[in-house]
């Protein structure tokens, strides 16, 4: 195969690592088959990772990184932060029923790795980018609403994670979609009753409200 740069090299791995493994499960993933899944010698993969469980963190955080990007891009200005958490809700959702197969073996892969004392950091930090991810969408969700969020934005995207966590399983078990949009509304429900939106705003010059400023214009024409 033509000569890939060093990114590229990592880049063709880790998609032939998620390949294998969504067909294979974990323990199929061996480098050998990876290399074979990516159409590279073996000498490839320890030229582009010093180890396999450094490419799983890796792949981890390119899957991770996807999800926030389809969940941010639903994201645009005039809509009530409810409205935009219910939209990044079922843009994950969709890449969850186009292609099952990827969430399991992000599951299997957090299982395979509590149950792995080399691996017993990877679950914590597997957990941290889902939660940076929702935060990072939080974030832009309410900026583009005007609103803010009552509770530090750590917590209400570790709120989110877990509705998430729960919704995926869920539905891998019973494929059913109605169910799986009820608890979208319920969980956009819930996310969106913590965020505060921004009141009529006031005079910064003047330090009145608006009724106070009407209350000044009817008195002047008196």
């Amino acid at each position: 195969m033509a000569r890939l740069s060093s990114a590229d090299r990592r880049e063709a791995i880790i998609h032939a690592a998620l390949r294998v493994i969504q067909r294979e499960g974990v323990h199929g993933a061996t480098t050998r088959a990876i290399v074979a899944e990516a159409d590279m010698p073996l000498a490839s993969f320890h030229y582009a990772f010093r180890s396999r469980d450094e490419m799983i963190s890796e792949l981890i955080a390119y899957v991770v990184e996807n999800e926030g990007r389809a969940a941010t891009a639903t994201l645009s200005g005039g809509h009530d932060i409810r409205t935009a958490v219910r939209a990044g809700l079922q843009a994950y959702f969709d890449t969850l029923s186009t292609d099952p197969s990827r969430e399991q073996a992000m599951f299997e892969l957090l299982h395979y790795a509590l149950r792995t004392d080399e691996l017993s950091e990877l679950p914590r930090a597997q957990y941290r980018m889902y939660r940076r991810t929702a935060g990072d969408v939080l974030s832009a969700g309410a900026q583009l609403a005007g609103a803010t969020w009552r509770l530090p934005l750590e917590d209400v995207a570790r709120l989110l994670v877990t509705f998430i966590s729960g919704l995926t399983l869920a539905w891998l078990a019973d494929r059913d979609d109605a169910a799986a949009a009820k608890t979208m509304d319920f969980a956009a429900d819930s996310i969106s009753a913590l965020a505060e939106v921004a009141s009529a705003a006031t005079s910064s010059d003047t330090g009145t409200t608006p009724n106070n400023t009407e209350q000044h214009s009817k008195e002047n024409t008196q």
